[in-house]
């Protein structure tokens, strides 16, 4: 191919789906290619209602973005953040104060590369190519460093990220380790696939992804909650996503837990 839109580095596979272009093309997004096109077909196919699964999880993005501004957290790192698209955590946390800062992390060169590009002409935020089971590149990275000041409340976001984390590079440890590293004030947000409620299509959807770049596993609600651990919970605590705060009981849907995320936000105490 030819003439690819500037989001689109060089040597990238066009033919193999990856799960961060795959979640764009389920949100409707536009910096996809038609094989990560096809595989969110498929998934809607063997998990339908996965494409209003994402939805629920970029509203829950929202809200608990929301939720931390207006407790005063005007830091952020947003770890596995994927593809840009409307609604970024800059574009909510600086819509109410000009002030935060964010931080993105992502392993994959189509979202890091599309980062780079809409943040051009924004200081108060930045992207970083690094990987979630490498801490020290990120907590460490200079240019996260610069922006971000670790003495003062940080809020890392992990949302739709540690599925794709086997139990082999144990994810459990590597949440414990950035938990860890959080001046106190800080929050962490998490959200995680599970499959209690649907374990059949589930483990359709997990052997699709074994077929793309980014195999994923989910996980039982209680580990899930159990990542928590040592913090205080906001409430209502861990839930299927369209549970947590929604902005009307209207926005509830009549079964939550077919929505394939379940996580929280919880702030580490001083």
């Amino acid at each position: 191919m030819t003439d690819l839109p500037a989001w689109v580095p060089p040597g990238v596979d066009l033919n193999t789906p990856s799960a961060a272009r795959a979640y764009d093309a389920l949100l409707g997004g536009a910096h996809n290619f038609e094989a990560d096109r096809e595989f969110a077909r498929k998934a809607e196919q063997v998990f339908p209602g996965v494409a209003a699964s994402c939805q629920a999880n970029r509203a829950f993005l929202r809200r608990s973005v929301c939720f931390l501004v207006r407790n005063g957290v005007r830091q952020f790192l947003d770890i596995g953040s994927g593809i840009p698209t409307v609604g970024n955590v800059h574009e909510i946390a600086q819509a109410a104060d000009p002030t935060c800062r964010v931080a993105y992390v992502d392993n994959e060169d189509v979202a890091v590369q599309h980062s780079k590009l809409i943040l051009q002409d924004n200081a108060g935020a930045t992207v970083v190519r690094a990987d979630v089971r490498t801490p020290g590149d990120i907590l460490d990275a200079p240019e996260i460093r610069r922006l971000l000041d670790f003495d003062r409340p940080v809020a890392v976001l992990m949302l739709a990220l540690l599925h794709f984390i086997p139990d082999s590079d144990d994810p459990a440890g590597l949440v414990g380790h950035y938990r860890k590293a959080l001046p106190p004030g800080s929050y962490l947000a998490i959200t995680h696939a599970t499959g209690d409620s649907r374990p059949t299509e589930m483990r359709a959807l997990e052997k699709l992804y074994a077929t793309s770049s980014n195999p994923a596993v989910a996980r039982t609600t209680e580990w899930i909650t159990s990542l928590f651990d040592g913090l205080e919970l906001v409430e209502p605590g861990t839930t299927y996503v369209p549970e947590w705060q929604p902005d009307t009981s209207l926005d509830v849907p009549s079964h939550p837990e077919h929505y394939i995320f379940f996580g929280g936000l919880a702030r580490k105490p001083e």
